[in-house]
């Protein structure tokens, strides 16, 4: 084949001949960019996407991740007449059965979702689901669902028909090009350095794509970017063709890990099994190209002897291909998108946890609009790189993990569920305290967090349910000792970040739309605001001195937060440093919290001498500790920032008085039930940085006539305009049942929107949960006077509604 010439300069260079990298390469050049160049090292789809199933389910977990799947499936249907390349999708639908109540109640959930989301879907009865699929034993199966217009597809003519669409808008696709590193100069990419056929080039480019599937750690290693996968082994069987086989719908029977898809006769049966075998330990071999891996009969012969018994004609049906192929998985299931934080104009599209097709062609049009535009299109917070911890890329971690992810697709995705592999590699000083006192731990950002307390007795392990877990009763107890008395939390994982320099103040008041010229020892609540006044930090900001500021954010979006700080970076004098480490947090909140903090210091807890927002030195026991009277629980309390040296001890002092005061130790599932109850949001649910500030209800903390800020604009025609939609708190008024995220929001008998974020209210009786309605041109009063219902796994329950937290609405307790 001929060679095609390397260009010397390009405006960006795609690593990568996938299905990702395809239509990143297809969207940019539909965008109107000139000169993309996409690079892959041996032959188009030869990685992964040449192996790859093929299904396409439009539902996916929130309602962005549904709109680029969704995209993807129009798209796909779209360019068999764009390009003339058969892609074979084809809409035959999708079925999935539950064989447990457990597996009922979510797959009732999820339609209750699409009906939200404007996916057509069906509850059917198992007579339906035998008349749509004869061959299936339904003996077992307890409920399905079906949703139309699913689909199916040929994922390698797909990136061709990607690649074709690009070259046929300009960009160049070159093969046998393998890239050898990327160089930068003043903190940006500048160029790759690549070899074809033994000879090395140098080309010219300020932005990189690293599309590279399961070689994409080792080549962001390279650069020193964080790109958190490894591959597993993963296995598919297809049969010999079998006599009369009409066209079936893709069938998925989650509780044995399977799907079913009918492809020209033939039946392909895959699994996504519990324990996956993690592959290429050692690295990828130079010459993988198109590889098959080892069979492995043993693993995949449990799951074969369901899948005859689940459809019959199995039995008699010869095997005609038996599949193993490497594909890559992230640590927490979700794939990677967006600029990393270490390097500008480095990009990243990978670590696809199988669902690649369906994802691919949504995933390349956003990626394409953020590179083209400067932000995301809209929230693409839970598939953003920004999201990775740095220890995530290390090898041992991820082997660990990724053999528990695989299974996570088809796993009961039960809430509060908890990973069980490549745990503790973060902990509290005062983890092994906790532990010894009943803590049953949870795990973000690699924090192990106690979540809630067992009783003396009690089993200290999660038992996953739809319904009341086995915590519900310990969280109750927390929770009513947080209202009634005085709790301790152990908060270390906030993310903590100084920004320190002669010009702080000023780069702060540039992105924060608070306020933050204030006395020393005052504490901000803020949030950083994007142009369109969307929020991307909800922080607090303490000035510490005339030139030093300590910002407090959630310990999941640490690494975006010192992203967005440092990015808006121009020629201002500051230092920003992740200072996390340093200092464990010790949370004693409830209205017995001052009688604690004066048995444990001579200092003067009183309104005069601390009031409210204010944060100053104490000591305590025989330490220091500096003490901020702010609350995420809606009552009279401290966040005590203590030397993670003497954490320990501190705690060992509170521990000590708090026997006079009956101290209870709380987990986060209470710190979160008490913040629902007071309507405080939570980042990532119930405010992301598509949601604008007013109306998720936080102008309080916006002072537009302090100047110039970062949203300040779409906060003035905002206020001008009037708002679209309102951040409302719900209750529902039957106390049994419990909301988790994500339920449908009826209004006046018609699906709204949804659930942003749920938990149980043990003072207000009742799940609570938040979200928005959507009410241009309405007062306040409009809103309220409608009825409200939220659609639980396809039931509708009565809610109240309310624009003022429900408890303590004008926050008396706070301020005791």
């Amino acid at each position: 084949m001929t060679m095609k010439t390397i260009p010397s300069k390009a405006r960006v260079v795609i690593i990568g001949g996938g299905v990702s990298g395809c239509s990143i390469a297809y969207h940019l050049a539909k965008l109107g960019w000139t000169d993309v160049l996409l690079l892959e090292r041996k032959q188009l789809t030869s990685g992964t996407t040449w192996h790859a199933a093929g299904l396409i389910g439009q539902l996916r977990a929130s309602q962005n991740m549904t709109r680029l799947a969704k995209y993807s499936a129009d798209l796909y249907v779209k360019l068999e007449a764009e390009t003339g390349i058969g892609t074979g999708m084809r809409q035959c639908g999708s079925i999935t059965v539950a064989l447990t109540e457990e597996r009922k109640e979510e797959i009732y959930r999820q339609a209750s979702l699409a009906r939200a989301f404007d996916i057509d879907v069906r509850e059917i009865t198992v007579d339906e689901v035998k008349a749509m699929y004869p061959h299936l034993n339904t003996a077992d199966v307890k409920a399905a669902v079906n949703l139309p217009l699913d689909g199916q597809c040929d994922p390698a003519n797909i990136a061709m028909a990607l690649a074709k669409g690009a070259r046929q808008n300009g960009a160049t696709v070159i093969e046998g090009v393998k890239v050898t590193s990327v160089l930068t100069k003043d903190g940006r990419v500048s160029g790759v350095t690549c070899e074809q056929n033994g000879e090395t080039f140098t080309i010219e480019t300020e932005n990189v794509v690293n599309a590279a599937g399961m070689w994409g750690r080792t080549l962001a290693d390279m650069s020193g970017v964080t790109l958190p996968l490894h591959a597993c082994e993963h296995f598919y069987i297809v049969t010999e063709p079998i006599p009369n086989l009409q066209r079936l719908p893709v069938l998925r029977v989650p509780d044995e890990c399977t799907y079913y898809k009918e492809d020209a006769g033939k039946m392909l049966i895959g699994a996504f099994e519990l324990k996956a075998k993690p592959w290429g330990m050692d690295g990828i071999s130079e010459d993988f190209c198109f590889d098959q891996l080892p069979e492995d009969f043993d693993h995949f012969q449990p799951i074969l002897e369901n899948a005859i018994n689940r459809l019959p004609m199995l039995e008699t049906a010869g095997i005609h291909t038996f599949f193993n192929g490497p594909e890559s998985f992230t640590p927490d299931d979700r794939y990677y998108l967006g600029e990393a934080p270490e390097l500008k104009g480095y990009w990243v599209a990978a670590g696809y946890n199988s669902i690649g097709i369906v994802s691919s062609g949504g995933a390349g049009m956003a990626l394409a609009q953020w590179m083209n535009d400067g932000e995301p299109p809209f929230d693409l917070w839970e598939v953003d790189i920004r999201r990775a911890q740095p220890f995530q890329k290390n090898r041992t971690y991820l082997k660990d993990r990724v053999s528990e992810t695989l299974g996570l697709l088809y796993a009961d995705h039960f809430p509060y569920r908890q990973m069980a592999t490549a745990r503790g590699v973060r902990r509290s000083p005062i983890h092994e305290h906790l532990k010894a006192r009943g803590a049953v731990f949870g795990e973000v950002a690699g924090w192990e967090r106690a979540n809630w307390f067992a009783n003396e007795g009690q089993e200290r392990e999660y038992r996953y349910s739809w319904k009341r877990q086995n915590w519900f009763e310990n969280q109750r107890q927390e929770h009513l000792a947080v209202r009634n008395g005085v709790g301790l939390f152990d908060m270390t994982s906030f993310g903590k970040i100084r920004v320190e320099g002669r010009d702080a103040l000023a780069f702060l008041q540039k992105l924060c739309a608070n306020q933050m010229d204030v006395a020393p020892g005052r504490i901000v609540y803020t949030q950083m605001l994007n142009a369109r006044g969307g929020i991307e930090s909800d922080l607090t900001v303490t000035r510490l001195s005339e030139t030093a500021f300590f910002l407090i954010v959630p310990g999941a979006t640490l690494q975006r937060d010192l992203a967005w700080l440092r990015k808006h970076v121009e020629d201002e004098f500051v230092v920003i440093t992740d200072v996390t480490a340093g200092e464990s947090v010790l949370c004693v909140m409830g209205p017995k919290a001052r009688d604690l903090m004066q048995k444990v210091s001579p200092n003067d807890f009183s309104n005069v001498a601390h009031p409210f927002g204010a944060a100053r030195e104490i000591e305590i026991g025989m330490g220091l500790a500096r003490a901020h009277r702010v609350t995420y629980v809606g009552e009279l309390g401290w966040e005590l920032y203590v030397s993670t040296d003497q954490t320990a001890h501190v705690f060992e002092a509170l521990e000590e008085a708090g026997a006079d005061v009956g101290l209870k130790l709380c987990g986060l599932h209470t710190l979160d039930s008490c913040r629902i109850e007071k309507a405080f949001r939570h980042f990532g649910h119930d405010i992301t940085d598509e949601d604008h500030v007013l109306e998720a209800g936080l102008g309080f903390a916006v002072r537009t006539g302090k100047g110039e800020f970062i949203g300040r604009e779409a906060v003035l025609r905002a206020q001008d305009k009037g708002l679209k939609r309102r951040m409302v708190q719900f209750r529902l008024t039957d106390p049994e049942p419990l909301l988790f995220h994500n339920e449908a929001l009826v209004r006046d008998g018609k699906i709204v929107s949804t659930i942003t974020s749920g938990n149980y209210g043990h003072h207000l009786g009742g799940a609570i949960g938040m979200g928005y309605v959507p009410c241009r041109d309405e007062s306040e009063a409009d809103v309220l006077a409608s009825n409200y219902e939220i659609e639980i796994a396809g039931v509708r329950v009565k809610a109240e509604a309310s624009l003022v937290p429900m408890y303590d609405p004008k926050s008396a307790r706070v301020r005791m």
